[in-house]
């Protein structure tokens, strides 16, 4: 069984929702990914995204597009990214999901990129500019290596469009809090609350909510209807603000720690 899935049952016994973190991979180095993943395990996260840099991530916004030129600018690529999931694994088994775009991975080849990534020990696949209608050759290849792959629920998303949606996604699905970019929000649209509840009478899958999330008050809330809350712009905000403290792993890792509390 997939670890995603293996976590979400676990945190389903234990009457528990899902603290998701992400962080760009190689910003601002990979030995430092590596250490903020293996910390932020013991300050509760439960599953990783990690952004795979770009140089046209259209769905983000200012600040993961700003993480991703610095770590492309270091020459990050998919098979450094690869490497250090490799090396994560001697030390953890946190589940970890490849956040990225498809043209680096049709540009290294689908069938290798699913093959490679989970030799590496990735978990999942999240991939924001590919549907479902243009998936099924890497669903299948992700189903062949035990690989999830999450789709995007999003507040424009059909009642039609949302039972293929969630018919396709394995692991979770991700269900977009606003229209609009990534980006640390104040406030979180009051209707995302009726549409999560919409989308979940759909299937039994977990649905996660992202995009915007930026304070512990906002994860308490959004968990109230999802089985999971993912916070991105904030914790790579938080990096970049410590890119120069030699405590930068403990600093982001506090941070992290109280952006989950309400979880726990």
């Amino acid at each position: 069984m997939n670890q995603i899935d293996k976590t979400f049952q676990q945190l389903k016994r234990n009457k528990k929702k899902a603290f998701i973190a992400f962080i760009t991979a190689g910003d601002p180095n990979l030995k430092m990914t590596e250490e903020l993943v293996l910390s932020f395990e013991q300050a509760g996260v439960d599953i990783i995204e990690l952004g795979v840099p770009f140089s046209d991530p259209l769905a983000d916004g200012p600040t993961i597009q700003a993480s991703s030129a610095r770590a492309l600018k270091k020459g990050v690529n998919i098979q450094k990214i690869f490497d250090t999931v490799r090396s994560i694994r001697k030390k953890s088994s946190i589940p970890i999901c490849l956040m990225g775009y498809y043209n680096p991975i049709f540009h290294y080849g689908e069938k290798q990129f699913c093959k490679d990534a989970a030799a590496s020990g990735v978990d999942g696949l999240i991939i924001p500019d590919l549907p479902p209608e243009e998936a099924r050759d890497l669903i299948k290849l992700s189903k062949d290596n035990d690989l999830s792959q999450v789709f995007f629920l999003a507040p424009t998303t059909t009642p039609k469009r949302v039972k293929k949606i969630v018919q396709h996604s394995t692991g979770f699905i991700y269900f977009v809090s606003l229209t609009g970019v990534t980006g640390a929000r104040q406030d979180i649209p009051p209707s995302v609350v009726k549409q999560m509840q919409l989308a979940k009478k759909q299937t039994a899958k977990p649905i996660c909510v992202g995009f915007g999330i930026s304070n512990a008050q906002q994860v308490q809330s959004m968990a109230k209807v999802a089985d999971g809350v993912i916070v991105g712009s904030a914790i790579v905000n938080e990096i970049y603000k410590n890119r120069s403290s030699k405590k930068l792993v403990s600093e982001v890792s506090q941070f992290v720690k109280k952006l989950s509390k309400p979880l726990k």
